[in-house]
């Protein structure tokens, strides 16, 4: 081969190189730094082909959500109990230039930002209750640690999108606890319940014998002046007929006595023949 023809091949060779290393394309889905000597030059956030010196060195980033996973913790809460926690953020890289300044690339950044957001849910959760963290009230608890984290991390050139709580567990071994804390707290309620009920079981066994004492009094009283009524009736009966024929009635109860007093035979009398008790057996005793 010629001389000239091997030069002008290198040259064409050297050309070509020398153009496609100067030349780049940025797809939709990235955003570039280009850097001289490690350097930041400028920041490239449209698509395209792009142009560089042969020597500058170009570092993509990406345009996309990026998401990061902190291991899940332990965290105790206001009220002393201890939950496990799993959380995930997304970000999105807005500013490069800081992006690369700050932590360089996607890794660091995400081992910064698994820092910040496990300080941040700590120092959240750690003043709210168990019942806050389970009720409506944890959109606003996710809120806040959501602003923090994203305040935290602006420098570096991060916006935070999301932060999420994907899990929030008690341990084994505060499940259990609570478990058997609630068994105590019915047994407790259930012997509560039952001493009410024995008690007011007696409540309306007293009332019920009151009323029936009262309800027995009434009876007996109403019954006693019934009885009264009814001998002051016989008196009053006794007292006119004695009044109509007090011979009668005289003879009659004397009848009455000779009966009861001389009923059995093994009966003695000793009494003296002019008393007041034989008058009736005289047989001319009845007449005047």
């Amino acid at each position: 081969m010629p001389r000239q023809q091997l030069i002008a091949l290198f040259a064409g060779f050297a050309l070509l190189m020398l153009v496609s290393s100067s030349l780049f394309t940025i797809q939709e889905t990235e955003q570039a730094l280009v850097l001289q000597f490690g350097e930041a030059k400028r920041v490239i956030q449209t698509p395209g082909l792009k142009a560089k010196l042969p020597w500058e060195e170009v570092m993509r980033f990406d345009k996309r959500l990026l998401d990061v996973e902190p291991s899940g913790k332990q965290i105790t809460l206001a009220d002393q109990k201890r939950i496990e926690v799993d959380t995930f953020a997304r970000y999105a890289i807005k500013d490069p230039l800081k992006f690369f300044q700050t932590v360089r690339n996607e890794n660091n950044a995400d081992i910064r930002l698994s820092n910040i957001i496990d300080s941040s849910v700590r120092r959240v959760l750690g003043n709210v209750s168990l019942g806050s963290v389970l009720s409506d009230d944890r959109v606003r608890i996710m809120a806040d640690i959501r602003g923090e984290v994203g305040e935290a991390s602006r420098p570096f050139g991060i916006e935070i999108v999301d932060v999420r709580i994907r899990r929030a567990d008690l341990p084994q071994e505060t499940s259990q606890a609570i478990y058997n804390r609630m068994i105590s707290e019915r047994d407790r309620e259930a012997k509560e319940f039952r001493a009410k009920g024995a008690q007011m079981g007696a409540e309306i066994r007293a009332n019920a014998d009151r009323e029936r004492t009262i309800l027995l009094a009434e009876a007996t009283r109403d019954a006693q002046k019934l009885r009264g009524e009814g001998d002051a009736e016989a008196i009053k009966n006794y007292a006119d007929a004695l009044n109509i024929d007090p011979e009668f009635y005289s003879y009659y109860r004397s009848l009455e006595a000779y009966r009861n007093s001389l009923a059995n035979s093994d009966t003695s009398l000793i009494l003296s023949p002019n008393s007041r008790f034989f008058k009736f057996m005289d047989q001319g005793g009845g007449k005047k």
